[in-house]
């Protein structure tokens, strides 16, 4: 497969490790040409290097290879099947669950790598299909369900979306996880009344699975984050819920856009904003889909169309208001979460005025209190921002606050704020700056409480 691909001994390394960062897998950091000789020579690879090296070189050449196809033995799990579209959907959820809940399953499932392949979204043939497939679903022998059970899974997922929203996706998922493979799995499996109902309760476990993922993609986890929002997606098609699907798809992007893959990012967001996923969406959710498609856009140089974008995202939470018409999983977004996502789109096309100015607002009329994990996220941002037009003093005040609100928060991206605080701090350690010191200590302890 290596000749296949074209890639030297060297370069399949390089690929290894680029995978293995976005795993967390900083083990295989030192990986070099003279392991993928050694490896090509008969020696096993250790650990999750089989799963990162067969990922690496599935991106290489288009296609999934598993296992086998290189030349390796299969573990007892295949991560890649449960991802698979054509996999049914109950079936992947119990499967999923199962695995979370059990640590040492759970570990095996760790082991896999974030899959670039399983991003590429099915035609539209198949979103027909698992409406009707929904529509099918319930056996006389399941546990009958009733709107009270639906508003009880709601109710779920807004408590957890709060704790989430508050203490990061490190703090409560295994709880997520259990009441989503077991209470909320078993209703999918029940009868309903009529098919509003059954429609009802496929979306609200689409949301609770979809809190899963975003929760884990919170903590750093990107490959059990793909596997919920895989589900999510699967069951949003089976609710014929449109919006949610461009819901799920938007968080999907999101992950891509940090995690590096610009093309795949926009595929996704264009998706997520596609026909009835954006025009059966409630404005508020509009605004939210719309401002991550920006993102996309100004992540993969399409300046003029993420302005574009932007104004519209605006034009859209303009016109939203709090209320019936609306879906709860958006409760989140208002003026602050657009600021922070409108920065990001002018950061990254090079605009660090801008991006500096709709940080400030941002941290300005965002509630910390209630959504203390962004904000302390939005105001690290702000820093390293400030940081990279010469303002160190001024970017370690903004940080000071920073590390204030991230106490007690759990989060994978509050702990890469710290870590790039320490990087960019690093070359001015030496002019023995006060201020600078006491960020440096302050961040390495925020992250030692993590090792």
């Amino acid at each position: 497969m290596i000749a296949e691909a074209g890639m030297s001994h060297a370069e399949v390394a390089r690929a290894l490790v680029r995978v293995a960062q976005e795993s967390n897998a900083d083990e295989f950091a030192g990986v070099g040409r003279s392991h993928v000789s050694h490896w090509i020579a008969g020696s096993k690879p250790s650990g999750r290097a089989p799963a990162l090296l067969c990922e690496a070189l599935s991106r290489k050449l288009g296609r999934v290879l598993n296992l086998e196809d290189i030349g390796l033995p299969s573990p007892l799990l295949s991560s890649a099947d449960m991802l698979g579209w054509r996999v049914d959907t109950l079936a992947a959820l119990t499967e999923l669950g199962r695995v979370d809940v059990d640590a040492e399953r759970r570990r095996v499932l760790g082991t896999a790598a974030y899959s670039l392949a399983a991003l590429a979204l099915p035609a539209d043939p198949w979103w027909t299909r698992m409406a009707e497939l929904g529509q099918a679903r319930g056996t006389p022998a399941g546990r009958t369900v009733g709107r009270g059970d639906v508003d009880a899974v709601h109710d779920m997922v807004s408590l957890f979306s709060r704790v989430d929203q508050r203490r990061g996706g490190g703090h409560a998922r295994s709880a997520v996880v259990q009441y989503l493979s077991s209470d909320v799995a078993a209703y999918l499996r029940g009868r309903y009344a009529d098919e509003k109902l059954r429609r009802d309760m496929f979306t609200a476990a689409s949301e609770l699975s979809y809190l899963a993922g975003w929760m884990a993609f919170d903590n750093g986890e990107h490959n059990v984050a793909q596997h919920y929002f895989n589900i999510a997606v699967k069951l949003a098609a089976e609710a014929d819920n449109p919006a949610m699907a461009g819901h799920v798809l938007r968080a999907m992007a999101h992950q891509a856009i940090d995690l590096g893959h610009h093309k795949h990012a926009l595929d996704l967001a264009n998706a997520s904003v596609h026909g009835d996923r954006y025009e059966t969406a409630a404005p508020r959710e509009r605004a939210l889909i719309g401002v991550v498609h920006a993102r996309a856009l100004a992540v993969n140089g399409e300046t003029q169309n993420s302005a574009r974008a932007l104004i519209r995202a605006e034009d859209d939470l303009a016109a939203a208001t709090h209320g019936d018409d609306e879906p709860g999983r958006v409760f989140f977004f208002a003026e602050a979460s657009l600021a922070h996502e409108t920065a990001c789109a002018l950061r990254d096309t090079g605009d660090l005025a801008g991006a500096t100015r709709h940080f400030r607002r941002s941290v300005r009329t965002r509630k910390a209190a209630a959504f203390t994990r962004t904000h302390a996220v939005t105001l690290g941002y702000l820093g390293a921002v400030q940081a990279r037009q010469g303002e160190i003093e001024e970017a370690c005040t903004t940080w000071s606050r920073a590390l204030d609100a991230m106490d007690g928060v759990r989060s994978g991206r509050t702990r890469q704020v710290a870590a790039e605080m320490r990087a960019i701090l690093a070359p001015y350690k030496r002019r023995n700056v006060r201020v600078v010191h006491d960020i440096d200590v302050r961040a390495t302890t925020y992250l030692s409480t993590f090792a």
